[in-house]
């Protein structure tokens, strides 16, 4: 099957991700930028880094593609993606970016990323110590995974990227 791999990413976990997962497979990986002309593949391995409630991106990747092409998503962010809230709230976000004849045939997976705060762009910085203010004034009871991963690597340097967890996504390719 004629593969592409195609990422969007905003501080290089994702990209990571997708240049390792081009040496695993010998499947070309090209950022979404400069994805043109997409339609001679029959199947899409989208990697997409998760930020603003979206994944990057991806909009813009499936509107070049048609449904008879397969889409294989991948998201990279900070929170555990294991946690089944977690999983639910990026799900429900992909679901408002594309539409459901894409979703509902896609297979979708998640990995974890790295951040760097140093590393951010302003609105970036603006954007996450907004959050910060406004989580860290929540109860703990009502964090989500997500919040959670964010107080605990606010204004830190972290890297999850579990090269190994591409492993287990191939196989069920």
């Amino acid at each position: 099957m004629k593969t592409l791999i195609i990422y969007g990413s905003q501080y290089g976990s994702t990209k990571r991700y997708a240049e390792r997962l081009a040496e695993m497979t010998g499947i070309e990986a090209i950022d979404y930028r400069n994805a043109k002309n997409i339609s001679e593949y029959e199947r899409i391995i989208y990697l997409g880094a998760l930020y603003a409630g979206g994944v990057t991106g991806l909009k813009k990747t499936v509107s070049k593609i048609s449904p008879n092409q397969e889409l294989v998503i991948i998201t990279v962010g900070l929170a555990d993606p294991t946690d089944s809230d977690n999983i639910k709230s990026i799900r429900n976000s992909i679901k408002t970016q594309i539409p459901s004849e894409f979703y509902d045939e896609s297979k979708i997976f998640h990995l974890r990323g790295a951040i760097d705060y140093t590393q951010l762009g302003l609105k970036h910085k603006v954007m996450m110590s907004l959050l910060h203010s406004k989580v860290s004034k929540m109860p703990e009871s009502e964090l989500n995974a997500e919040a959670k991963a964010m107080l605990e690597t606010y204004g830190k340097q972290v890297d999850f990227v579990d090269f190994t967890a591409l492993e287990q996504i191939t196989s069920k390719l």
